[in-house]
């Protein structure tokens, strides 16, 4: 039975069926065929196009491995810059978003046995930042690490300004320590000064009180005397009255 002509209702019909994503047991990566089942799986592996394919890959199946490995790789870190940049996603839920392209490069083709061992050689390449996911979805989260010349440069920047924060801060605490400090020295140093001024009146006071004690202290067998002291008196003087003349 050939297949159905470009155009007719049987042809549309087939691409309606095999559109969306199938069962990669049933994709065959050598020719790039999605099957829709196991039976039409096995007599694609039996057709001549399959068996010819076969033979050319079998004379160096490493390196047509080693060239899906690589191209399976650059898709993969290339849909995950593009789509999720440096942010963290699970990589289980991340290869969904990568199957879900029907011309896809399948992991069954490549070196890698499992998603898990993926993961981990991303982590070693540092390409990917890799880390055990703690949550329900459980596996391994993954994390793109951007190191293009524009990217280093803005994260040392990102770093510089980030340090010159802590610096200010840094700068800022010890300064305010230092007025701390400064205040409570101050307030220390005044309240010596008010101690020693305290201290001066209290002794000068008392040195007061003991002069004028003493003063009013007298001997019980002298009597008192009290000396007292009157001006003199002003003396008046008397001016010569000029006689009067008598006429004859």
């Amino acid at each position: 039975m050939g297949r159905a002509e470009v155009g007719t209702p049987k042809y549309i019909a087939n691409k309606m069926k095999a559109k969306g994503l199938q069962r990669l047991r049933w994709y065959c990566q050598v020719c790039e065929k999605q099957c829709r089942d196991e039976n039409g799986f096995r007599c694609h592996t039996q057709s001549e196009s399959h068996v010819r394919q076969m033979l050319i890959i079998g004379e160096n199946p490493q390196r047509k491995i080693a060239e899906y490995s690589e191209q399976f790789k650059r898709d993969f870190v290339s849909l995950l810059k593009s789509s999720h940049g440096e942010k963290k996603i699970n990589v289980n839920k991340f290869y969904q978003e990568y199957i879900s392209d029907r011309n896809h490069i399948h992991m069954n083709a490549t070196r890698w046995v499992s998603l898990s061992e993926f993961a981990k050689y991303l982590g070693d390449q540092g390409i990917c930042k890799v880390e055990i996911d703690s949550g329900k979805e459980g596996g391994y989260t993954i994390a793109y690490i951007d190191n293009s010349p524009e990217s280093i440069r803005r994260r040392d920047l990102a770093h510089k300004r980030e340090r010159g924060d802590k610096d200010d801060l840094e700068r800022e605490q010890k300064q305010l320590e230092w007025q701390v400090k400064k205040a409570k020295m101050e307030s220390e140093e005044l309240k010596k000064l008010k101690t020693k001024a305290g201290e001066s009146d209290e002794n000068k006071s008392e040195s007061e009180d003991a002069t004028y004690t003493k003063e009013l202290q007298r001997d019980g067998t002298q009597p008192i005397k009290l000396a007292l002291s009157f001006g003199k008196r002003p003396t008046v003087t008397a001016t010569a009255t000029p006689k009067r003349l008598k006429l004859k």
